[in-house]
């Protein structure tokens, strides 16, 4: 039961997070000045890390487990589509995200700004699909 919840908690934590980003932080990326772009962007990226990366982490390790060892009664096959969505998820992060923000880091590029807003939709849908499958997880095991 503790591993459901932490996995619940993790994974929760980065829906509301990732909506944050989507609707709010990474739209005004475009407001940020010419003069100073690239080390509010390289800052951003240090900052953002510090609560993202733990989080991905124990959500990344609860998924793990719970797919390897589910608690009775729940099966395999919601863990499953779980870890399966949140690889997507790193997927899209290391092979769509990333890149746009290390492009943003040299320089202020609105292309790249808007690449990264655009493919981060894929992220939040990703994570709002898991924050349900936790939730129903948690449902199933109460």
């Amino acid at each position: 039961m503790t591993l459901l919840l932490f996995h619940a908690g993790a994974t929760l934590a980065m829906v509301g997070l990732i909506w944050f980003v989507q609707l709010v932080h990474y739209p005004l990326f475009e407001l940020a000045s010419e003069r100073r772009f690239a080390a509010f962007a390289a800052e951003h990226q240090k900052r953002t890390a510090w609560v993202v990366v733990p989080l991905m982490l124990l959500e990344g390790a609860t998924a793990v487990a719970l797919l390897l060892a589910p608690p009775l009664g729940l099966g395999r096959a919601l863990p499953f589509l779980g870890a399966l969505l949140l690889g997507l998820i790193w997927l899209s992060t290391a092979g769509l995200q990333v890149p746009q923000h290390r492009r943003l880091a040299r320089s202020r590029d609105v292309a790249a700004m808007r690449r990264l807003v655009k493919s981060n939709w894929l992220r939040t849908a990703g994570w709002t699909l898991r924050g349900a499958l936790a939730l129903e997880l948690v449902r199933r095991a109460f």
